[in-house]
């Protein structure tokens, strides 16, 4: 069952309409009647927060936003509407320290963001209800239990005391808009005299195959008659209890929940019928997933339905950085993006926000699978003050309740980088936990949710809690600190729950409409490039670092003299990083189970983590990883001396006849050696071969020995099907370095209409990379992606909202190092 409710069947209203945001200084008005009658009253969405009222009313701008933590927000609304008598009001999230009152008389103080509240009232008719959110910056400064350590990224230290997001709370991160007012739903519930409540679902995949599922819950009414549906078959309730009741439904022929790399995720719909009465439970989807830790305890992978998954995907920041919103259509455009570039989990972290059930109801039906930390980070917290971990037993409960048959929950972790934090601080072992994340959290887990794996903090393992080669990760070799690529290998990463952090530079047309200055010289261009507080570098400077590495220029120079190929080697630059580490990451005989990008969406237009930008719209790098994810993948991986090896991944549950060729290319065009294989792949199987295998000969790949100059600039690996002759995949190796392999390519297109639907037919003389497709109105299939000579690609054209499929496209599709670009 999705979310708190009180009673199945009964009424139940939003309080969505007729609210007005006063602002006042801190404790000027302790009571409704304190609010002076000259006060501004602003129209205020409910739910919502200070900030997105604000916004609305022309007050507030995100770009440069005023804190909106020094004031008492107050929320008014006349109940014109609501019949009197008994009614339940129940307030889903109240950010953060909020008195509640009705008809003047307080009925509630809410100290966290995270709990639910549901308060029984008698109406009269006409009724008024106010909410005051207190100033919580001057709070932050009063002192509060002694912390061992205080955190570098997060402002202010007092924060760890309160139950409120870090959002707008870490410089250089995210811009400071701070989270006040009731950000999740108020509503009105009336009950029937005759109720059910208590509803508890679990739904269970034995090893057999069998499905079961659980489900019990209260009812008050005398000896009802109760039935379980699901999967065609029904189960009656038998009484457990003095109004508690029962039933286990057991399905042979169940279809299991995969992500959808490995499968399908299959769901069933759940429904209590009971005198009579159908009440829908939701849906759920059967699965089992366990963590393999490896003979040594190293390891960390997950295993769903006993298949070991190699997770890929990113971290979820938040919808909207103003709104914080909560409903499906806000998730839906990130989240269907997410599943598209062939990403199977998604982790929203210790400094995030939790999501509502819509947000897990879309990754059911999506296959993604969620990493759920609990909102702790960084912090040492409090580890004897009753009223906080009570708060903390209470946010944990609720949470759980509201996911009880969500199959896409895959883990649950305690938050964080808290012992992470301890330990680069110098701390011993024995300071980097508390009762939080080691106590009370996992004992909630176990029994709430015990067919979950749970793990105290992320990262998480090792001699030290960050050490990449045990346990759980957050890996910046490749990234931040300027490793190589090939420290993606040596690094021995087992699980990377986040990674490969870029400033990643969006497309050019959402710069022009939504940050249109000079790139990096702008004050405001970098305003918007994340960094860590007190470093002396930035992520821009990190992207510099592998454009230089990559193609051999000196992106200074680029910046005065040439600033649009600067962005586009910039683009280029990260979307190649992506490709080549999670090549290394997915061989045969890797270490890695799975890796998480950091972050999949920003929070303002810009140069941000994000590899979506704020609009919505797909940066470069999401085309990259759309291709590095592929679950039928084709990759290189230099050998060095041993040569160039060639990866072939299936994840399916079927075998594949493939062909496999490989081709070497000198200037681009002149194919030196090639050598095929056709061959049967098998389900859920990855094979390596040694491209000379294939050419039957000895041929330098790697440009290893340099007997002479370079014979070659670059491979081509291409993966086809033997059943239809579709590309399933191809790969790129560049013995010399990119830099070396710009071609001034020409390339001709052309558009083809089938249906509905338009696609563009690319030819080219010799290799192009990094192709871009620029077309008002549409976004394409693949972008940013190395095109080789010979054979025609065609890549489809999807049409944005609004746009009509009978005006034929218009646009200009252009490469790196070509001075050709083709108009239409």
């Amino acid at each position: 069952m999705r979310g708190r409710l009180a009673s199945i069947g009964a009424e139940e209203s939003l309080l969505s309409e007729g609210w007005n945001l006063i602002l006042a200084e801190p404790g000027a008005c302790a009571v409704p009647h304190d609010i002076p009658l000259s006060a501004q009253f602003i129209p205020a969405p409910v739910p919502g927060t200070v900030a997105a009222a604000l916004e609305k009313a022309g007050l507030f701008d995100r770009e440069n936003p005023d804190p909106l933590n020094t004031r008492d927000a107050w929320y008014l609304c006349r109940l014109f509407d609501a019949e009197p008598g008994d009614a339940i009001l129940r307030f889903e999230g109240l950010a953060t320290l909020c008195h509640v009152f009705l008809n003047g008389q307080e009925i509630l103080f809410s100290e966290s963001m995270f709990t639910a509240h549901e308060i029984p009232v008698t109406l009269s008719g006409g009724d008024e209800l106010a909410l005051c959110f207190r100033a919580l910056g001057p709070r932050l400064s009063e002192p509060g239990p002694r912390a061992r350590w205080r955190p570098q990224m997060i402002t202010p230290a007092g924060l760890k005391n309160f139950r409120t997001t870090l959002l707008g709370h870490m410089p250089g991160w995210c811009p400071d808009i701070h989270a006040v007012g009731p950000w999740r739903p108020i509503s009105m519930v009336r009950r029937h005299p005759v109720s059910i409540d208590n509803v508890s679902i679990r739904a269970v995949l034995e090893e057999s195959g069998v499905g079961r599922l659980s489900v019990s819950l209260h009812s008050n009414a005398e000896d009802p008659a109760m039935l379980l549906r699901c999967g065609g078959m029904e189960q009656p309730f038998e009484k457990v209890g003095d109004s508690h009741y029962s039933a286990i439904l057991k399905l042979s022929d169940i279809e299991a929940w995969w992500p959808h790399t490995h499968g399908a995720p299959r769901l069933y719909e759940l429904t209590l019928v009971s005198d009579g009465v159908e009440y829908p439970l939701g849906r759920t989807g059967f699965r089992r997933i366990d963590v393999d830790r490896g003979a040594d305890g190293d390891d960390f992978a997950l295993l769903v339905n006993g298949e070991r998954i190699f997770c890929r995907g990113a971290v979820w920041t938040t919808a909207d950085i103003v709104r914080l919103p909560g409903g499906r259509a806000d998730y839906e455009p990130f989240l269907r993006l997410a599943a598209a570039a062939g990403m199977n989990m998604i982790r929203i972290g210790g400094t995030m926000a939790y999501e509502t059930p819509d947000f897990f109801a879309l990754c059911d039906e999506l296959g993604l699978l969620v990493w759920q930390d609990f909102m702790f980070a960084n912090f040492d917290y409090p580890r004897n003050d009753k009223a906080f971990l009570g708060h903390v037993h209470a946010e944990v409960e609720e949470f759980l309740h509201g996911l009880q048959a969500a199959p896409s929950l895959a883990v649950l972790c305690g938050g964080s980088e808290i012992h992470q934090q301890a330990a680069m601080l110098g701390l011993p072992a024995e300071f980097w936990s508390g009762p939080v994340t080691d106590e009370i959290i996992p004992a909630v887990v176990a029994r709430m949710r015990p067919d979950v794996p749970y793990v105290p903090n992320s990262p998480y393992g090792g001699a030290m809690p960050f050490s990449p080669n045990a346990g759980i990760a957050h890996y910046y070799g490749v990234g931040a600190y300027m490793r190589p690529i090939a420290d993606a290998r040596r690094a021995d990463v087992r699980f990377a729950s986040e990674s490969l952090a870029f400033a990643h530079v969006p497309q050019q047309r959402t710069l022009v409409r939504h940050l249109d200055v000079p790139a990096v010289h702008s004050p405001l261009w970098k305003a918007r490039v994340p960094r860590d507080r007190s470093a002396s570098w930035d992520f821009e400077d990190v992207r510099d670092f592998y454009l230089q590495l990559l193609y051999g220029f000196d992106p200074a120079e680029l910046r005065r003299e040439e600033p649009e190929r600067y962005l586009d080697l910039s683009r280029a630059a990260t979307c190649e990083v992506i490709e080549e580490t999670f090549a290394e990451w997915r061989r045969k005989g890797s270490a890695c189970n799975g890796a998480l990008v950091w972050t999949l969406q920003d929070l303002l237009p810009g140069p941000g983590w994000g590899v979506i930008d704020s609009t919505g719209e797909p940066k470069p790098v999401w085309y990259a990883m759309r291709r590095a994810f592929r679950p039928v993948q084709v990759v290189f991986t230099d050998e060095g001396t041993n040569g160039l090896d060639v990866h072939i991944v299936n994840e399916t549950d079927a075998a594949l006849d493939v062909e496999l060729e490989v081709v070497c290319l000198r200037g681009g065009k002149q194919q030196v050696v090639s050598g095929s294989r056709a061959f049967k792949l098998a389900a859920r199987d990855t094979e390596r071969l040694a491209c000379t295998a294939l050419f039957g000969a000895f041929f330098d790949t790697t440009y290893a020995f340099r007997f002479g100059p370079p014979a070659h600039d670059a491979s081509v690996a291409r993966l086809r099907s033997l059943a239809d002759g579709a590309l399933l995949a191809e790969s790129f190796h560049f013995p010399c370095g990119r830099g070396k392999a710009l071609h001034d390519a020409g390339i001709e297109a052309s558009f083809i209409r089938d249906g509905d639907d338009w696609f563009v037919d690319l030819r080219t003389d010799r290799l192009a990379q990094s192709v871009h497709i620029d077309v008002e109105g549409y976004r394409a299939d693949d972008d940013w992606f190395h095109l080789a000579p010979g054979a025609m690609r065609r890549v489809l054209l999807h049409a944005l909202s609004g746009v009509e499929s009978d005006i034929p496209p218009a646009g200009e599709i252009r490469s790196l190092g070509s001075s050709h670009r083709v108009a239409f």
